[in-house]
């Protein structure tokens, strides 16, 4: 029996699906931070009247960025290392963001922020294994 090298189409899908689920997520969020009025996003997250309009952007952008890390690498079948890395970085974004609300005693808002980390592992444990995974 030849011992099989490659992942299963079942992980595989699962790795499909959740990076396009986190990324879907990061890109709504990172949209509406760069584009929506503060007035507006009060409505949604209401820490983002209470801080400057700078840093609402910088959220955002860092929020495009990591979804376009989980997604193009892969899709361009180009550096596909960097999946792995971006989704570490998206980890490091929700311990951030935890940390943010923890600090402003909002502590009950971070649940989205401990699934996004969750399913980031996921992704980096699974796309390191299958990018690291010998070729035959």
């Amino acid at each position: 029996m030849k011992k099989q090298t490659t992942p299963s189409k079942t992980l595989n899908a699962l790795l499909w699906t959740a990076q396009i689920l986190l990324s879907l997520s990061l890109i709504w969020a990172g949209l509406l931070k760069l584009f929506q009025p503060v007035e507006e996003l009060q409505l949604l997250w209401p820490w983002t009247g209470e801080v400057s309009a700078s840093f609402i952007k910088l959220t955002g952008a860092v929020d495009l960025l990591g979804a376009l890390g989980l997604l193009l690498p892969s899709l361009l079948r180009w550096k596909v290392i960097l999946v792995p890395v971006a989704a570490i970085g998206v980890i490091l974004l929700m311990i951030a963001a935890s940390a943010f609300h923890i600090s402003r005693g909002e502590g009950s808002q971070i649940g989205v922020n401990i699934v996004f980390a969750l399913i980031a592992g996921f992704i980096a444990w699974g796309r390191f294994k299958t990018t690291a995974a010998p070729k035959s």
